[in-house]
C-alpha cells in the first residue's frame, strides 16, 4: 500500500514516529494509502529547515523566486489528470470537477503569483520639505499554513504561493483526510529543485501537528482554512502570542432572489451554488431567500432540478454529485436534516443516503436535499452544516430580506438576484459579508481582497493577498539637503 511521505528540507521522508493514518477513499469506503501521523518532532524539524533557509530565500532575487512559482505552476499544468484523480478518490468529488476547477485553479494561483510579485510596488511620498517617505514591505519569516479538506490543492496553494513569492518559508499543514495531492506537490517541489527547506508539509492530525504548527514561537503568522471552532482554537494560542492571523473560517451565506431577476440564469447558477463538491465548499449558498411573487414557481422548478442531481461514481464524466469526504461527515449531516424535520420543517426532496452498492460502491452518499418551513433562527438555518443541504423560504420586501440574510453569526459571502442596479448597490453595502456577489456565484479576482466578517473570519488584506505574508508596513522618511 503507498505510504505518503512528509516534504521537509527538500526531501521526502517518514514522520520522526514512524506511524500513520488510514486514508480512505469516500467512494468506496475503503482505505487506499497510509497517511504519515506526524507530531511536534516533525514539525520541529521542518521550522528548522525553514529558519535555516529563509536569510537566503528572503534575499532572493524576486524574478528567481517568481521562476521557481512558475515551474510549480507548468508542472500542476502537465501532470493535471495526475492530481485529478488524486482529489477525487481523496475527496469525493466529481473528476470533472476536480480537472475543470480545482486543479487548473492550484495551477493559477502558483501563477499569479509568480507574475503579482514581481510587479507588486509599494508607496512612496515625495515630501516639500526635501524629504522623502516610503512604505517598507519585508517578508516576515516563516509561515504557519493550514489548509482544509474540501478544496485540498486549491486553498493548500492560495496560501503556499503568495506566501513563497513574498519571500517567506513556509510550514504547512494539508488535511489528514485529503493529502494526497499536496504529496503529489512535494513531488513536483523536488522534479524543479525547489531550495532545500523553502517549503515544507508535514502531514497528520490537526491536533499535534496544527497545533504544534500554531504554538510554535517561531512561526509568526498562521494562516488558516477551515471551521470556525478551530479558529477559535487557533485565535486563543496565537493572540497572546501576537502572531499575525489570517483565519477564513464558516459560512452560513444566503442567496437573495429578487422577482426581477435573470430567471434562467438564477436557477441555472443557484442549482450550481447550492450543491457543488456536494455543498462542501465554504461559499456555497445553504440558504436560498426568494421573493414571494415568485417562490411557489421556483420552489418547483429548483426541486424539479434539485431530483436529478443523482451522487454516482466520482469518476464517470456524467456524474455531477459524488460522494461526502468521510463516514463521520456523512452522519452529521444527516443529523441535521433530522434535527430540522424536528424544527418543523419539510423535506422536499432528498434527505437520504443513497446506497450505491450495486455499483460496487460502498462509501458515503446523500441526496442532495432542499428544505422549506423553517424559522430563519433556528439551528438548522443558524449552524454550518456544510453538506448537501440547502433551506428556502420567502421574503416580501428588500428590508426584510437584509434581515434574514444578517441573522446568523456568520458573514462570509451572499449572493444577490436583480436586474435593479440601485437595487443591488444597496443590497450589496447593507449585507454584512466579506463578498457579495450579483448574478453570479465564484467570481473571483485574486488582485481583490477575501474573507469573512463576524465569525467567519479575520485577516482580510489588500490586493494580491501577498500583502498579508509581508510584516506590517514599516515607514520609512528620508531628509534630503535641496
Amino acid at each position: 500500500m503507498k505510504k505518503i511521505l512528509n516534504y521537509i528540507n527538500g526531501e521526502l521522508i517518514e514522520p520522526q514516529g514512524q506511524k500513520y493514518i488510514d486514508n480512505y477513499e469516500p467512494a468506496t469506503g475503503e482505505v487506499y494509502s497510509l497517511i504519515p501521523d506526524s507530531d511536534h518532532k516533525d514539525v520541529e524539524l521542518a521550522v528548522k529547515a525553514a529558519k535555516e533557509a529563509f536569510s537566503s530565500w528572503s534575499q532572493t532575487n524576486k524574478e528567481v523566486r517568481s521562476s521557481y512559482l512558475r515551474k510549480i505552476a507548468e508542472k500542476i499544468k502537465d501532470r493535471q489528470e495526475e492530481f485529478a484523480t488524486a482529489e477525487s478518490r481523496d475527496n469525493g468529488k466529481p473528476l470533472s470537477l476536480a480537472s475543470k476547477v480545482d486543479i487548473p485553479r492550484a495551477s493559477h494561483n502558483f501563477s499569479f503569483y509568480s507574475s503579482a510579485i514581481i510587479h507588486f510596488a509599494s508607496e512612496s511620498h515625495q515630501m516639500e520639505l526635501g524629504a522623502i517617505n516610503y512604505t517598507l514591505r519585508q517578508p516576515i519569516g516563516i509561515a504557519g499554513c493550514i489548509s482544509p479538506w474540501n478544496l485540498p490543492l486549491y486553498l493548500f496553494s492560495w496560501k503556499i504561493a503568495p506566501a513563497l513569492a513574498a519571500g517567506n518559508c513556509v510550514v504547512a499543514k494539508p488535511s489528514e483526510i485529503t493529502p494526497y495531492t499536496a504529496y503529489l506537490l512535494s513531488e513536483v517541489c523536488v522534479d524543479i529543485g525547489l531550495p532545500k527547506g523553502v517549503l515544507n508539509i508535514v502531514h497528520g492530525y490537526g491536533h499535534k501537528v496544527g497545533s504544534a504548527i500554531t504554538e510554535h514561537p517561531e512561526i509568526p503568522i498562521i494562516s488558516f482554512t477551515g471551521g470556525t471552532q478551530t479558529g477559535q482554537t487557533i485565535a486563543k494560542v496565537a493572540a497572546p502570542m501576537f502572531k499575525k492571523l489570517s483565519l477564513e473560517l464558516g459560512g452560513k451565506n444566503p442567496a437573495i432572489i429578487f422577482e426581477d431577476c435573470d430567471y434562467d440564469k438564477m436557477l441555472e447558477t443557484t442549482l450550481r451554488s447550492s450543491f457543488a463538491n456536494q455543498g462542501q465548499i465554504c461559499l456555497c449558498g445553504s440558504r436560498i431567500l426568494v421573493q414571494e411573487s415568485i417562490y411557489e414557481r421556483f420552489k418547483n422548478d429548483f426541486v424539479a432540478a434539485v431530483k436529478q442531481l443523482n451522487p454516482g461514481d466520482p469518476k464517470a464524466k456524467t456524474t455531477k454529485q459524488g460522494a461526502l469526504v468521510s463516514e463521520a461527515h456523512m452522519q452529521k449531516v444527516l443529523a441535521y436534516v433530522k434535527l430540522a424535520k424536528e424544527e418543523g420543517g419539510q423535506v422536499l426532496c432528498g434527505g437520504h443516503q443513497v446506497d450505491l452498492s450495486a455499483d460496487g460502491l460502498n462509501g458515503w452518499f446523500v441526496q442532495p436535499t432542499v428544505i422549506e418551513g423553517l424559522d430563519q433562527n433556528c439551528r438548522t438555518n443558524q449552524e454550518e452544516i456544510f453538506g448537501p443541504v440547502v433551506t428556502i423560504s420567502p421574503f416580501k420586501d428588500e428590508g426584510e430580506a437584509i434581515a434574514k440574510a444578517n441573522s446568523t453569526k456568520y458573514g462570509l459571502a451572499a449572493t444577490v438576484w436583480t436586474e435593479n442596479l440601485s437595487r443591488s448597490q444597496r443590497m450589496a453595502e447593507q449585507i454584512h459579508a466579506g463578498i457579495v456577489w450579483v448574478n453570479c456565484w465564484l467570481l473571483r479576482d485574486l488582485r481583490t481582497p477575501f474573507g469573512g466578517v463576524k465569525q467567519s473570519g479575520v485577516g482580510r488584506e489588500g490586493g494580491f493577498e501577498v500583502l498579508q505574508f509581508f510584516t506590517e508596513p514599516k515607514n520609512v522618511c528620508i531628509k534630503y539637503d535641496k
